[in-house]
């Protein structure tokens, strides 16, 4: 998966234009969780963002935490590109391997993938001609379709016969992305 990750960001690197800029989330990385992304021109006010966070560990406390997101992004800024206020909508998917904030303290985990739908909100600072930051935060619906794991046991606890479905609004995005303009 990792490696199918970097062939991609690098593929996709290489195609695009001028007025392009790298991203790296300084917040998420110091917490270990990598969210790297790319954002390009495609109009005069609008921007193609793409990103992808990752959390690669295995187990933290004897409990999974590893996931993976992909977000493309169409952006449009309300003054000019790449400083000032923006707004972002995008469709994205999920694969989990996590035990869900209301299991905290049980045994009990999910597997599975699952696509969302949302918004983002963010702010833009040129810092020089090849630096930017980007702070932003977002959020909306996460449509989940997961198998339902015991850790002890290693047996289902849900009763679905395939996948079972949950669906929630939340925030998920945000952090502070260190842009270098390529």
């Amino acid at each position: 998966m990792k490696k199918l990750f970097i062939v991609f960001f690098l593929l996709f690197s290489i195609l695009l234009q001028a007025q392009t800029y790298v991203k790296v989330n300084a917040f998420t990385t110091l917490l270990t969780i990598p969210n790297v992304g790319i954002e390009t021109s495609i109009g005069k006010k609008s921007t193609l963002h793409f990103d992808a966070l990752a959390s690669f560990w295995k187990s933290i406390n004897g409990k999974p935490r590893e996931f993976y997101t992909f977000t493309p992004e169409y952006r449009y800024h309300f003054q000019e590109k790449y400083n000032g206020f923006y707004a972002g909508a995008h469709i994205g998917a999920s694969i989990f391997n996590f035990q869900k904030w209301n299991y905290l303290n049980t045994n009990l985990y999910e597997k599975g993938v699952g696509y969302f739908i949302g918004a983002t909100i963010g702010y833009q600072v040129k810092i020089n001609d090849k630096f930017m930051l980007d702070c932003f935060l977002g959020g909306g619906w996460h449509q989940g379709f997961y198998k339902g794991y015991d850790l002890t046991t290693g047996e289902r606890y849900d009763k679905a016969k395939k996948y079972n479905k949950s669906g929630e609004w939340f925030p998920y995005r945000g952090g502070v992305m260190v842009s270098y303009k390529l």
